[in-house]
Parts: C-alpha cells; structure tokens; sequence
C-alpha cells in the first residue's frame, strides 16, 4: 500500500462531501423550479444536507473509535448512494419536495462519515510531519471540490436535467468504496475494544484538560465555513439576478475565490510542516486576511469588487483550515481522535448548514448583511487572541505528535 494510494483514496472522502453543496449552489434555482418550492425555502436545499450530517458527525466518531473508521466509511458511503438515488427518483413524482429533502437527509447522515472520519484515520496511519502533510492534502482535497464542484453542477444541467446530476455521488461512492477494499487495512483505523464508561471517562479527561483550546480553535472553522457559504449562497443569487448570469459562467465566476482557498491550503501545508510556530503565525494572518476583505465590502458593492474581496477572504480561509486540522487531529491519543476530530467536524458542518439559512434572510438588505460578515469575522479574531493566550501560558496542553 503506497501512501499516495491511500491519501487518493482518503482524498476523494472529503471531495464528495463538499459535491453535496456545493455543486447545488450554481444550479439552486433550476432545483427550486423542479421541487416547486418558493425561493424562501431554498436555503434548506442545502441545509436538508448539512445538519443532519452536524448531528450525526459526534455519534459517528464514538463509533468509529469503538469499531473502527473503515467500516463506519463504507457504511457511510452506501447511505450516501441511497439517498442520491432517491433525490433522482424524486423529480419523477408529482409532488417531488418530500422525497427530495429526505434523500438529501440521507445524504448528509453519510456524509458524517466522510471528511471527519478521513481526518482520524489519516492521524492514526501517519505521524509528524508525514501527518501535517497528509491533513494538509486533504484540505486541498477539499479545496479542489470546491472549486470543480460549481462547474460540474452548471456543466452537468447543460446537458441534463438537475436531478439526474445527483449520478454523480453514487459513481464516487463506488470509486471509494473499491478504494478502500483494495488499500485500507482495517487493523490500523482506529478501532479500540473499550468499555463505555472507560471511553467516557478519557474523554471527559482530554476536553477538561484541553476545551480551552479545543473549543476555540472549533469556533474558528465553524465561523469561516459558515461565512464561506454564506457568501457563496448570496454571490449564486447577486449574480443570477442582479447582472443576469446563469449557467455555465456563472459556475466558472466561483473558480476566483474558491482557487484562492485551495492554493493558500495547498501552500500552508507544504510550509508548515511539524513547525507549531509557523502554524500559529500562519493562523493569525489568515485571519486577518478574512476579516479586512469583509469591512472593505462595506464601502465597495461592485460585482468586480465583491469577487475580488472575497477571493483575498477564502485565501485567507485556506491559510487556516490546514492548520486547525493538524492542531485538532494531533492534540489527542488514537483512541479518543474519532469523537475530537468529529467534534471539529460537527463545528464545520454547523457552519455550512447555518451559512445559506442565515444568509438566505439577510441577502434582502445587503449592507447589513456585509457588516454582520465583518462582526463574525472579528468574533474570529477574539478566538485567536484568547487560544493563542492559552497556548503561550500552556503550549503542552495541545500536544502534537
């Protein structure tokens, strides 16, 4: 087994994860239309998926350090093929909505078992500065799907009806699922033969040892997905209906700041390494570089400047998801990695869900909605100032092994 078929196979976890949005976003009012629903309702398109992968992703991680990551991932991954498949049946019905939500609930309860499960096991299967590099690709695993997703969803309704573009999540679950057959041992992923009231207790252990470190650093990720598809949610909309442009163009308009998050990730994990320091340093100016995009979107309202802001924004983004991942995944032991880093991911997956909700309501007043970005972002800043007091009057409370 090579490394770099396994991190393909690992990579391609948390690429299918972010089709389940983000491909949606360009093409929400052709699924609008399909489901015969108002276009208040559109938000839940993508948060039908999002929070029940949030509330599953916790009970996901317990089980998979009690059974193990691999079987928790192919579990996940045939839950993921059935509710495609029922999102494609459901433009056949007169009524479609019902069917479509609860296809698009199944998705999300497997999609708990992807990139927060690919994460643990990629922690449990590497270690230093091989792991730092692994998480790293990973974030620009993800990267990557966000930036092909919204062209594959335009392209794909180019030649199909938006139902049948949903073919596509089984076709990757097959992919993974022979992947990880051919290329995973099951004896290395995780699996520990714990009692219930033992695991309890460790964990209870590393969060009152560590939650004033963890808990930041889970805010920080959640914070930033929820801004990023906020504004992605808004900018599928300000374009389509403000300067009329659909289709294929408009998928491609996503590629500018999406491609910035996935360079700044790609470069992030290449610099960082096992350096702590840099990791810290690299988090800082990541957010510094979200929260001044976000005021100047107060004063200038343009489509060019809107791109522009937030492609400086999402790069500031990728500067700090490669490092939240290595600073999560390596600050526990093997047995107690599954619920921590599924912990982060619920984080994340709350911010993706509650992004196009939030969004979907403060998009009527545009201004408004800007300042309440740059609050968010500097809710950010506060995070980091108090973790990163933490880390310097205690730095071995976030071990990194």
């Amino acid at each position: 087994m090579t490394n770099k078929k396994m991190m393909g196979v690992l990579g391609l976890l948390p690429i299918l994860m972010v089709l389940g949005n983000s491909m949606l976003i360009p093409i929400l009012p052709s699924i609008e239309e399909g489901l015969k629903i108002d276009e208040s309702w559109s938000g839940w398109i993508l948060s039908s998926f999002t929070v029940p992968a949030a509330v599953c992703i916790p009970f996901i991680g317990f089980l998979s350090d009690r059974f193990g990551r691999n079987m928790l991932i192919q579990y996940s991954l045939w839950i993921i093929l059935t509710g495609s498949v029922l999102c494609v049946i459901s433009a056949w019905l007169e009524n479609p909505a019902f069917l479509f939500m609860g296809g698009r609930g199944l998705q999300g309860v497997g999609a708990a078992g992807t990139t927060p499960l690919a994460m643990a096991l990629a922690g449990d299967l590497f270690k230093g500065e091989e792991r730092t590099k692994v998480l790293g690709s990973l974030e620009v695993f993800n990267g990557i799907g966000k930036v092909a997703a919204p062209i594959i969803g335009a392209g794909l309704t180019i030649f199909l009806s938006w139902n049948h573009a949903f073919w596509i999540f089984p076709l990757l679950c097959v992919v993974i699922l022979f992947g990880l057959k051919k290329n995973i041992n099951g004896k290395q992923d995780g699996k520990r033969d714990y009692r219930l009231w033992k695991y309890a207790g460790d964990l209870a252990d590393v969060f009152a040892a560590k939650s004033l470190l963890l808990l930041p650093l889970y805010l920080i990720g959640g914070i930033g997905l929820f801004l990023l598809f906020g504004i992605l949610f808004f900018l599928s909309y300000h374009i389509e209906n403000t300067f009329h442009i659909d289709g294929f163009f408009k998928g491609f308009s996503f590629i500018f700041p999406l491609g910035a998050m996935t360079i700044a990730s790609t470069w992030c994990a290449r610099s960082v390494k096992d350096d702590e320091g840099k990791g810290w340093c690299y988090m800082k100016w990541g957010i510094a570089l979200m929260t001044v995009p976000l005021g100047a979107l107060l004063f200038f309202h343009s489509l060019a400047s809107l791109l522009f802001w937030i492609t400086i924004c999402f790069g500031g983004l990728g500067l700090i998801l490669p490092v939240l991942n290595t600073f999560i995944t390596g600050s526990v032991d093997e047995g107690e990695r599954g619920f921590v880093v599924s912990m982060y991911g619920a984080a994340r997956f709350l911010g993706v869900a509650m992004g196009p909700i939030a969004y979907s309501v403060w998009k009527e007043d545009v201004l408004k909605m800007y300042f309440i970005s740059f609050l968010f972002s500097m809710i950010n800043i506060l995070l980091y100032v108090l973790v990163a007091y933490r880390k310097k009057g205690n730095i071995q409370n976030l071990r990194l092994n």
